[in-house]
């Protein structure tokens, strides 16, 4: 069969199998979680794009040249201008590609630090990096269903060696399924993520970055450089292996303040106007600045905790994040400024003057840490807020293999290894120093699709008569993945389940009191939507991590899960956990 085998079931990598249906290719995706989505899912800023069809349609004018330069700033001029222009010069299509093809929301558009035009999408509600991976997660899991011979995925299906021929082409990969190990063949797209929780025996972070090693991360701990790691060991070059970007703003529990793993808080919380205040009540920084400026500015600060502070008007844009973060525990509303500013131990007056200080500030445009933009409205006292304790975090690592303008995986020859290319986060040379926020679920997407476009290519290429018969499929292909074929799948399509949930719904029923008896790591049951979920076995397998099931054990979970999810997400990935259904 003519396949190219993707490794790594993220935004990159889904991105790459969609390209290559479209292009006339079969795909066969390899995923070492239980669960496609990686980090991608986690995005809560959105994605940028230039020249894109929201943008015009909101009178924006930005340009793909202004975003190069946008870019090129940040990364301190140590990235490559080939891969930032194709990075930006098709950011804008990216965008409209996930519009079209997949019916998404992405009608609201941030400026989020380092832009100098608002160019981030994101909808009305969820976090956009979560909407975006699970669309096209979901059809591709159809696409598996509808056309076995054409997709194949396999998840816990953890990749352990790159094969070559005797000409040094790539020609396939080795995995454990299983149990067993199995090898396929075909050109291989590498999407496996960054590094930025590698804490293994041989970690890249310890290795280029110890200094960073103790910090905590809002990385999964599949995010170990496995797909650097592959390539590596047959030749592969890497670039910028010591570019590892620190985030500013990890939310810190206060259940856990010391806890490895963070949830980060979206740079759009600062996009909208929310303000970095010290113990004091103090600003001490540009809200707007690249990531790392802002992070060395709190490191050099010292003044801790550091809060970030939403006024009304800053809530009220980004509503559904502080919702969520709220009742995650992670994010704590205040009704005025005096019960904020009694929170913090600080008299009444500071913050208030701080407030009265950055007003006129906004109005003169003069501000003593430069910042150049500013959201409309002013700071009162007499407003609500939501604030969250923040922390410096390990979020990306911007180094990687060394890929070209086509994605394809460079030796250390210096030319690219035939058959072997690479997405996402694991290629390097893209962001320099510094990434900019909203460009990683778009690094996802662009060079996904150039991914895929360079390896149906080369299949093409190398299959040669097998060529007319592969492209002759594509226009098979091209009908299911319009963005009506798309949206009608989304909402119709019947996963392929041994048993449906109605049948195991209706065998018992539980009172609320029964279910709150089992609200422990090792006996967890939930209430979603009046059915009682018994989600024990399913804690280590949960995308978002145990912790955020764990909030909820023995109790009703429907609102946040509402909130997170579509409805079908239940009887496609967790039919067996439903136990019974909620007495009436």
């Amino acid at each position: 069969m003519a396949q190219v085998i993707v490794v790594g079931g993220g935004l990159a990598g889904l991105s790459a199998a969609h390209t290559l249906l479209e292009r006339g290719a079969n795909v066969l995706l390899l995923d070492k979680q239980p669960f496609m989505g990686g980090n991608s899912t986690k995005a809560t800023s959105g994605i940028n794009g230039a020249g894109t069809q929201t943008q015009q349609e909101l009178g924006i004018p930005d340009t793909a040249k202004t975003f190069f330069e946008d870019t090129k700033r940040s990364a301190r001029d140590l990235a490559r201008d080939d891969l930032i222009r194709v990075l930006t010069g098709r950011s804008g299509d990216a965008v409209n590609w996930l519009q079209d093809k997949f019916a998404l929301d992405l009608s609201k558009v941030a400026r989020l630090g380092g832009h100098t035009h608002p160019r981030t999408h994101r909808g009305n509600a969820q976090f956009p990096g979560m909407v975006i991976t699970y669309a096209q997660m979901e059809r591709l899991e159809d696409l598996a269903v509808e056309t076995p011979d054409r997709v194949t995925i396999k998840k816990k299906a953890r990749v352990t060696k790159l094969v070559k021929d005797a000409s040094g082409a790539v020609v396939g990969a080795e995995y454990v399924h299983n149990g067993k190990t199995e090898t396929a063949y075909g050109p291989v797209i590498l999407a496996t993520g960054g590094y930025a929780a590698d804490f293994t025996e041989d970690s890249l972070l310890k290795k280029y970055r110890p200094e960073y090693y103790e910090l905590p991360t809002t990385n999964g701990d599949h995010c170990t450089g496995d797909g650097q790691k592959l390539a590596l060991a047959i030749g592969a070059s890497a670039i910028d292996l010591e570019k590892v970007q620190v985030h500013p703003t990890g939310l810190v529990d206060p259940n856990e303040p010391n806890a490895k793993v963070k949830f980060l808080a979206a740079e759009a919380l600062r996009g909208v106007g929310g303000l970095l205040l010290d113990n004091e009540g103090q600003r001490f920084v540009d809200e707007l600045q690249h990531r790392d400026y802002v992070t060395g500015k709190m490191w050099e600060n010292g003044k801790y905790p550091i809060r970030l502070i939403l006024n009304g008007q800053a809530s009220n844009e980004i509503e559904w994040h502080c919702k969520h973060y709220v009742g995650r525990g992670l994010m704590k509303r205040f009704e005025s400024g005096e019960a904020l500013a009694k929170e913090m131990g600080i008299p009444a007056s500071v913050l208030k003057k701080t407030f009265d200080d950055y007003n006129v500030v906004a109005r003169t445009k003069k501000d003593p840490f430069g910042k150049k933009f500013f959201s409309t409205g002013e700071w009162k006292m007499n407003d609500f807020f939501n604030v969250a304790i923040m922390t410096p975090v390990l979020h990306y690592t911007m180094g990687g293999l060394e890929i070209d303008a086509e994605s394809r995986v460079v030796g250390k020859d210096g030319k690219p290894i035939p058959g072997l290319f690479a997405s996402g986060e694991v290629a390097g040379g893209v962001h320099g120093a510094n990434r900019l926020g909203g460009s990683s679920l778009l690094g996802c997407v662009v060079f996904g699709r150039v991914s895929g476009d360079s390896a149906a290519a080369y299949l093409l290429k190398t299959i040669g008569p097998l060529a007319g018969s592969a492209a002759g499929r594509l226009g098979a292909v091209a009908g299911h993945l319009g963005a009506e074929s798309s949206s009608k799948a989304s909402s119709s399509t019947t996963p392929a389940k041994t048993e449906s949930t109605p049948d195991k719904a209706g065998a018992k029923t539980f009172s609320k009191d029964e279910v709150a008896k089992h609200n422990k790591k090792d006996d967890c049951w939930v209430i979603v939507d009046g059915q009682v979920l018994d989600v024990t076995n399913f804690l280590p397998d949960h995308p978002g991590g145990e912790k955020a099931i764990l909030l909820y054990a023995g109790r009703d979970a429907t609102e946040e899960f509402n909130m997170l999810h579509d409805p079908k997400v239940i009887p496609r990935y967790a039919a067996d956990s439903v136990i019974g259904t909620l007495k009436k």
